[in-house]
Order: structure tokens, then C-alpha cells, then sequence
């Protein structure tokens, strides 16, 4: 009768479970991914809408005027974009550099934010264009009513706030752009293919590869 082995098949890569550390990750960015680029939109879109209406009197008549939300203050808008591109920036760059990044997407969050928190109310801008229509720098807007579009707003810079959050407390460990990168930023080193003389095709590729494939023929002879 033969011999039966107890020794067990040696484990590969895909029969180990995946460590809790890598899925925290993994969601981790997916998550921030997910809320920088739907508040960054909110924002943008947001800030298009009207905030504001009120009236100018001009003559008897009452001139309805509004006012959208990159009309009441540009901020909210330009500090989307610098978040959105601070979270691509994110995945390009390591480090202290990450930090930096994660850190500038997360301010630009806040400072969306309370810029149209701030800009809520619309009335200076609304009173510049009662100026402007009745062509009296003395004119006032009147009526002044506020859409909820500047909270909404707030509400998407929230989301880009909430973005560069997870940066900063778990950007340390997610993966940056490149495959051929290890941890410390430097390329991996290629293995160089072996070469067998005796077969021409060897040689061709080696030679396309820039190698020398006759390098270590001659050192064999040497010896």
C-alpha cells in the first residue's frame, strides 16, 4: 500500500482572507470618492439657482428682480472646483503631500459652506441690481423673500467637508495612482527574462528589450 501524505497543499494568495484592514480601506475610499464628487455637483448646481427675489420701484411699477447664487458671491462655485480637483489630487500624491491635499479638499468643503450660509440673504446683491435697472444708486430692493437653494448648497459643501475628512484620517493607507509603485513611491524593480542561447527568438526579444544577450554566454566562456 502507498504512502498517503498528511502534509497539506501549500496556500496561495487567493485561498487567504482578506484582511480587515484592506476592506476598511477599500470603503473607506470608495466613500469619500463617492461624497466629494456628489457634494462638489451639489454645489455646483446649487449655486446656479436663484437665492433671492425681491422688487425695485421704478416709476409706479414694482420690477420684479432676482438674483442667482454665483451672482450673491462666487465662492461657494470656485471652491467646488478646487475640491474636486484636490481629490484627484489626493490618489496622486503620498505622504506629507497627501495630507496637504486631503486637508485643502476638506477646507474647501467648509469654506463652500459658510460662504453660502453667509450669502443666504442676497440683499446686497439684489440692491446692485436695483441700482443697476433703475439707474438710481440710491434704489433698494424691497420684498426680499430667499430660496432654500443656498442651504442646499451648504448641505453639498457638508459632503465635501465629509470627504476630506476620510482623507485625512484614512488616506494614509489608501493606494495612489500607478501599479508599478510600492509604498515608498518607488518603481518596482523588473526581473530580467532569461535567455537561452540555443534559441534564436530568446535572443531577438532580449535584443528589442535592449539587453545584451550574448552578456553572459561570453562571461561563461571566459570563466
Amino acid at each position: 500500500m502507498g504512502c498517503v501524505s498528511a502534509v497539506p497543499p501549500p496556500r496561495t494568495e487567493a485561498d487567504e482572507p482578506e484582511a480587515p484592514d484592506s476592506r476598511s480601506s477599500r470603503r473607506s475610499v470608495a466613500f469619500a470618492l463617492l461624497l466629494g464628487a456628489l457634494g462638489a455637483t451639489v454645489v455646483l448646481l446649487a449655486s446656479g439657482r436663484v437665492w433671492a427675489r425681491g422688487t425695485a420701484a421704478i416709476g409706479g411699477d414694482a420690477l420684479p428682480l432676482a438674483a442667482d447664487g454665483r451672482t450673491v458671491t462666487g465662492l461657494p462655485a470656485a471652491l467646488a472646483i478646487v475640491g474636486l480637483a484636490a481629490l484627484v489630487a489626493v490618489f496622486a500624491v503620498r505622504g506629507k503631500g497627501r495630507l496637504l491635499v486631503s486637508g485643502l479638499l476638506a477646507l474647501s468643503g467648509l469654506g463652500a459652506g459658510l460662504s453660502a450660509l453667509f450669502g443666504a440673504d442676497g440683499r446686497r446683491a439684489l440692491d446692485a441690481e436695483a441700482a443697476r435697472t433703475t439707474a438710481d444708486t440710491a434704489a433698494h430692493v424691497a420684498g426680499l423673500t430667499q430660496t432654500t437653494w443656498p442651504y442646499v448648497t451648504a448641505a453639498g459643501a457638508v459632503l465635501l467637508l465629509a470627504s476630506g475628512l476620510l482623507a485625512l484620517r484614512f488616506g494614509k493607507g489608501w493606494p495612489s495612482m500607478g501599479g508599478r509603485y510600492e509604498r515608498d513611491g518607488s518603481p518596482r524593480p523588473r526581473a530580467a527574462a532569461a535567455v537561452d542561447p540555443d534559441r534564436p527568438e530568446d535572443l531577438w526579444k532580449a535584443l528589442d528589450r535592449g539587453e545584451d544577450p550574448t552578456g553572459d554566454s561570453r562571461a561563461d566562456r571566459s570563466r
